[in-house]
């Protein structure tokens, strides 16, 4: 008997019972869909901690003023990160793409009546832009010119332009921050919430310098924080050493002494982000393969309740010439059809699924656009799985059709 025969054979066989066919696949098919979903959900907030983490900055570093232990006690050591280390990190780290000077203040900005306080108000260097991966929507970015002079410029994101100058355009326009003037020159591309849902468009950037002299009335050329961008994520390990050997020698540091800085790795919060999205997607799809077993074993309760029902059929056809092994393949390519079918009609639903979900959580999540990601090698492993439930499950069902006596099977009433 060739395949064909043998699979028509099944078809002809299932179609007599739709009703007892489709129930018997409900199992498959939840358990399918589950799987899908929840994997497809699993993939889609691991791809929502990536787009976060990216959008945060390229490859991004971040040194800061370290600490140091005085008698037991760890305490913030003094300021000791200035421009110019910066400067010679971008200089003589070839892993480093470029760096930025950072020193964060707070106050209120104003213009005209209106006056609101920003999330964040930072003094950075040229290079901030391409530390963070952020372009601007128009105008443009303070030079180095502006910054050696602590010129009153500025550069602000779309949530300020909303608030203080709503449909006007704000490059060139005066805004007052400490009843300190500073010019407009250029206005952030939107980058929407982070992912703990703080709106990073309500930024306000300025010269490091112009905040150190102006703002705080300071002459020290000594820093809060460098930012910087590694080369390609690759290097990020490498980045850090060759760093941290330089301030070492910048700041006269001795073997074995503690450093006064600290060094802070973007990949290290990705990958533990990664490393928790895929134990969750991976539980989750645990918990719905459960079903996919209960299924199975309604495929083998069914295809014995077959085997007994057609206990006369497999005598009459082992009597004109079928073989054992020719009954045990029949039985098993209509559990194996039942499976695939059931697989089939479970991915559609788990994609379906995906795509409700994903819009009701975006919908909840306000700000945050939640991505749709539809695994398909997920979607072709819950298939393959569901063909070996199939077997596996059928066999037992098919094995003791094959193994049954011609003689009492035709005898069966």
């Amino acid at each position: 008997m060739n395949a064909l025969i043998t699979v028509r054979i099944a078809l002809r066989a299932l179609a007599k019972n739709k009703m007892r066919a489709g129930l018997t696949v409900l199992g498959i098919v939840i358990g399918i869909a589950a799987v899908t979903t929840m994997v497809s959900i699993g993939q889609s907030a691991e791809k929502l901690f990536q787009n976060a983490v990216e959008s945060f900055g390229t490859n991004l570093l971040m040194v800061r003023q370290g600490s140091r232990t005085v008698g037991g006690v760890r305490s913030a050591s003094a300021p000791t990160l200035t421009a110019e280390d910066a400067e010679a990190i971008v200089e003589e780290c070839d892993t480093i793409l470029a760096t930025s000077p950072c020193v964060w203040t707070r106050s209120q900005v104003i213009r005209g009546n209106v006056n609101w306080n920003p999330n964040e108000m930072i003094g950075v260097g040229d290079g901030y832009l391409t530390v963070r991966n952020w372009a601007l929507r128009r105008g443009e970015f303070f030079t180095e010119r502006e910054i050696a002079a602590a010129d009153k410029v500025c550069v602000i994101g779309q949530t300020l332009v909303a608030k203080l100058f709503q449909t006007s355009n704000p490059i060139g326009e005066t805004i007052r921050v400490r009843n300190i003037p500073f010019r407009v020159v250029g206005v952030l591309e939107a980058k929407g919430a982070n992912m703990v849902g703080q709106d990073q468009d309500n930024v306000l950037l300025m010269p490091y310098t112009t905040v150190q002299q102006r703002l705080y009335g300071s002459r020290f050329n000594t820093v809060q924080a460098i930012m910087m961008s590694a080369r390609r994520s690759d290097l990020m390990d490498q980045a850090v050493w060759d760093v941290s050997q330089l301030l070492f020698e910048r700041h006269r540091i001795p073997p074995g002494d503690e450093p006064d800085f600290e060094i802070r790795n973007s990949k290290e919060f990705a990958e533990f982000l990664s490393t928790l999205t895929t134990s969750m997607t991976l539980l989750l799809a645990a918990i719905a393969a459960i079903s996919l077993l209960v299924g199975g074993i309604g495929i083998m309760n069914i295809m014995l309740v077959s085997v007994t029902e057609r206990t006369r059929e497999i005598g009459i056809r082992m009597a004109v010439g079928a073989r054992g092994k020719d009954i045990l393949r029949q039985f098993l390519v209509e559990s194996v059809i039942l499976s695939l079918l059931g697989g089939a009609v479970g991915v559609g639903l788990g994609i379906s699924a995906s795509v409700g979900v994903t819009k009701v959580i975006s919908s909840l999540a306000g700000d945050s656009d939640w991505p749709l990601v539809i695994s398909m090698p997920a979607a072709v492993i819950a298939m393959l799985f569901a063909g070996a439930v199939g077997v596996f499950f059928g066999f037992y069902p098919a094995r003791r059709a094959s193994r049954l006596d011609p003689i009492e099977a035709l005898r069966y009433e």
